[in-house]
Parts: C-alpha cells; sequence; structure tokens
C-alpha cells in the first residue's frame, strides 16, 4: 500500500471515529440524564409528578403541572405569533422582493438566527418588560409587572423567525418552475400560483419548519428565564408569572443540586424537555426529508 492510500486510509477512519464520538453523545446524554432522574423516582411516581400542581422540593413536592402548563403557553403563543409572520415574510422574500431586496433580506435572517440568547432577554427585560406592564396589560384591563408568559411568548416568537423564516424560504425555492409557470400560464395572478401552487406543494416543508421551530422555541433558556417572572404555578392569565420547564433547570440548579432528590428532580426535568424536543427534532426532519423526496422522483 502506497503512502497516498495509506493518507486516505487513516483519514476516513478518523472522520469515522469522530462521526462515531458525535454520535455516542447523544446517548451518553440520554443515559446520564436518565440514571441521575432515578433517585427522585424511587419516592414518586412519574403520573404523580406530571400531573402534581404544587412545586416545593422544601416538602419533597415535585409536581410539574404549573410547569409544563407554562412551557404549553409560552411555547404555543410564541408560535401562534410566529406562524403567520414567518410564513407571510418567507412568501415576499421568496415570491415577491427583487432579487437586491432579497439579497439584503437573507443575511440580515441569518444574523438574527445567530444572536445569543441573552441578548434577546435583555431587550426583552429593557423594552418588552414595561411596554407589557403599562401598555398592552391595562389595555386587556389587567395589572401585570411585564414579567409574565406573553412577554415571554413574545420574545421566544422573535426567535423563532429566522429558523422558520428561513426553512420555509428554501421549500418554497424548491418548487419546480414549470408548476408556477403552469399556473401563470392558465391566467392564474400571483398571489393565486402562490396560494394554490407553491404554498400547497410545500405544505410538508412548511410543517417542518414548524416542528422544528417548536423544538427550538420548546428549549429556550436564558431569555424566557429573564422575563418570564420565575414562579411555578398554574397561571391565571397570560399576564401572570410563570415558568417553564428549562427556565426552571436554569433557575433553581445553582440552590438545588447539593441536595440529592432535588438535583434528581431538576435531571428528570431535563430529561422530560431532552425527549420532547428530540421527538419534535425528529419528526421535522422526517416530514423535511420526505418532502426532498418528493421532488427528487
Amino acid at each position: 500500500m502506497n503512502k497516498r492510500k495509506l493518507r486516505d486510509l487513516i483519514g476516513t477512519k478518523l472522520m469515522l471515529i469522530a462521526t462515531l464520538f458525535v454520535s455516542l453523545l447523544f446517548f451518553l446524554i440520554f443515559v446520564l440524564l436518565l440514571f441521575r432522574s432515578g433517585l427522585v423516582l424511587q419516592d414518586n411516581s412519574l403520573f404523580d409528578i406530571l400531573f402534581s400542581s404544587t412545586w416545593n422540593p422544601d416538602n419533597s413536592q415535585f409536581g410539574l403541572a404549573p410547569i409544563i402548563i407554562g412551557t404549553i403557553l409560552v411555547t404555543g403563543i410564541a408560535l401562534l405569533i410566529a406562524i403567520p409572520i414567518s410564513l407571510l415574510s418567507a412568501i415576499y422574500i421568496a415570491e415577491y422582493a427583487p432579487w437586491k431586496i432579497r439579497r439584503i433580506l437573507r443575511p440580515f435572517i441569518d444574523v438574527l438566527a445567530g444572536v445569543p440568547s441573552v441578548v434577546y432577554g435583555l431587550c426583552a427585560f429593557l423594552f418588552l418588560v414595561p411596554l407589557t406592564k403599562d401598555v398592552i396589560a391595562p389595555w386587556f384591563g389587567v395589572q401585570s409587572t411585564g414579567l409574565c408568559i406573553f412577554t415571554a411568548a413574545v420574545i421566544l416568537a422573535v426567535m423563532v423567525f429566522p429558523i422558520i423564516i428561513s426553512l420555509c424560504i428554501e421549500s418554497f425555492n424548491a418548487v419546480p418552475l414549470a408548476l408556477k409557470e403552469a399556473s401563470l400560464s392558465v391566467g392564474a395572478t400571483k398571489w393565486e400560483t402562490v396560494k394554490k401552487v407553491v404554498f400547497r406543494a410545500s405544505t410538508p416543508s412548511v410543517i417542518a419548519a414548524i416542528l422544528l421551530g417548536f423544538g427550538r422555541a420548546f428549549g429556550e433558556t436564558i431569555a424566557i428565564n429573564m422575563v418570564i417572572g420565575g414562579i411555578p404555578r398554574i397561571p391565571s392569565s397570560v399576564f401572570s408569572p410563570g415558568e417553564t420547564l428549562a427556565s426552571l433547570i436554569a433557575s433553581k440548579y445553582g440552590e438545588l443540586m447539593s441536595i440529592p432528590v432535588h438535583e434528581s428532580a431538576l435531571m428528570l426535568v431535563a430529561l422530560i424537555l431532552f425527549v420532547v424536543v428530540l421527538v419534535f427534532n425528529i419528526l421535522g426532519v422526517f416530514i423535511l426529508r420526505r418532502a426532498k423526496r418528493r421532488w427528487t422522483y
């Protein structure tokens, strides 16, 4: 075997080892979380933990129902805000925007995706919190400190924008040009072509983009922790403070890590978060691959 083939063989093996190592990290994280969360499950059933409404570790009460409800509310409201805005933005950029404007807008969207979450949280704390406290909540006849589920949902929607927009633009651009031209050739307007041809053909990819955005939103931590209020109780309205699974870990781990059963409860929270995000990301990737295969053959 000459030196060139030997270098190729060594390079291939090294890349294989690197790939296996990265893949193994997933299983290591899962096993670690599963092992560390076992202690709290020895004295508490999973059903009681998931559906009990009291989180009070000092009294060995680890009810996650208020936190799960807070997570669902924040994520759901964020997606209700993010989905229509993201879809309209993606349609404009992909189908209506002139090439020069498109070339300017795409880098800004990519930059938004790379902004650290703590920067989003700081901006929300300085702008959204006072706005919610002094304007939005009073407009609905509600008093609020501004540190609430609504504020967290709004900033989370802003953070999800670039993910959904970028994936939707790719899916719209993947629709064959022949389909668009055929629609226009029979007298359809630009909007009719977008609505009945482009959007319908790319629906699986759009669903995948939303699912991937959901995975991003569900696991967001720092920005949410800064503006949600940090109170683990069932919220009476969207302007009430609350807690999410991810923000609970960020805010409580430092004070609970010294007690094994308390730390184990937070590890269980992390395991639940890990599994939920994994499921939605797998669904999103699966649908996205099927959509790409649809235009490949």
